[in-house]
């Protein structure tokens, strides 16, 4: 009896030991304050969509309801500035594309944050590759027969992005640096708003992303020459990376992230960094991203403030080469 009583208080005892280890594990992704992301565009938008989809699964991870608040406004500067200065206790996140941290401040004299210190990455959302497409206004099949017909028409030479300051329009300075073209840039105000002048032969080639340049790739209107990533796009693998065709610096991929208030605690960024991964593996978010022509990515907190930090040194001096500034 004696020896029984004896085992049983040794399991009683290791059982309390066991529970109260995995205790902190199990409330370890548990919040204490409803979640906020901020978007700093209009509803409708990538962004957003990433937002709402992220919101929805992770709900269920931190105990806390998550909501989407957007504030749209200065490319992204609005929401940004808000997050900077919000409480460092992740009640407060902002889903944010490259351009806006990585291209957006070199453009401006003058910018309330700073993107690489005044913001602590929790991870990616996804990523994305541009795309060089070619209209019938250079008859051109293929990249090499694209090169060729600027070469000869010089004058002609010029490509549409959605905006002044985009990413795309530094990806086009990249690529005429590249190729020793001066290709003149044509800034529209969205891409419906330069897709009729590319199919109609009026700007001869137009850099976008591939999801922005697919359908219309796929109707034979446009064809896309040639794409930014280290492998090929999924929604074009007919088409051949620049990498492939020779131009080792045209890689540039796109990304959606999360970013928390400087001085998060590191306890409560990786929090929200399982949750928000937990998030994006799921079968639906996928699915739905895919279908825009993002990759769904995911990163440690780490990771993703290196890829910040490289992108933000990156694009400078290509933005400043360019002469553009928005002020």
């Amino acid at each position: 009896m004696a020896i029984r009583s004896a085992v049983t208080s040794t399991l009683f005892i290791g059982v309390c030991a066991l529970l109260a280890f995995a205790a902190p594990v199990a409330a370890q992704d548990r919040m204490d304050k409803p979640v906020r992301i901020i978007v700093g565009f209009a509803p409708g938008g990538t962004a957003d969509l990433i937002a709402r989809v992220v919101a929805d699964k992770l709900k269920d991870t931190v105990g806390q309801p998550v909501i989407v608040d957007n504030r749209p406004g200065a490319a992204g500067r609005i929401a940004a500035d808000l997050v900077k200065g919000a409480a460092p206790d992740g009640s407060t996140i902002m889903v944010m594309p490259i351009g806006p941290m990585a291209v957006v401040p070199h453009t401006l004299k003058q910018i309330p944050y700073d993107p690489v210190k005044d913001f602590t990455a929790i991870g990616l959302g996804a990523t994305f590759q541009f795309a060089l497409a070619a209209g019938p206004g250079s008859g051109a099949k293929t990249w090499g027969e694209f090169v060729a017909w600027a070469k000869a028409n010089p004058n002609k030479a010029s490509y549409a992005t959605s905006a002044a300051g985009s990413l795309p329009h530094f990806v086009g300075v990249l690529l005429s640096r590249d190729i020793g073209i001066e290709m003149v840039h044509v800034a529209y105000k969205g891409s419906g708003a330069y897709m009729n002048d590319l199919m109609g032969g009026q700007v001869p080639s137009a850099i976008d992303t591939v999801a922005d340049l697919s359908e219309q790739h796929r109707a034979g209107k446009i064809r896309i020459l040639a794409t930014t990533g280290t492998a090929r796009a999924p929604a074009t693998p007919d088409v051949p990376t620049f990498s492939e065709l020779g131009l080792k610096n045209m890689v540039a991929s796109g990304w959606f992230g999360f970013f928390a208030p400087p001085n998060t605690p590191k306890a409560v960024i990786d929090t929200l960094n399982r949750g928000i991964n937990k998030a994006l593996a799921s079968p639906d978010v996928v699915e739905r991203l895919t279908k825009l022509g993002m990759d769904p990515a995911t990163s440690t907190p780490d990771e993703f403030a290196k890829i910040v930090a490289s992108d933000y040194a990156k694009w400078g001096p290509i933005v400043k080469a360019s002469g553009f500034t928005a002020d």
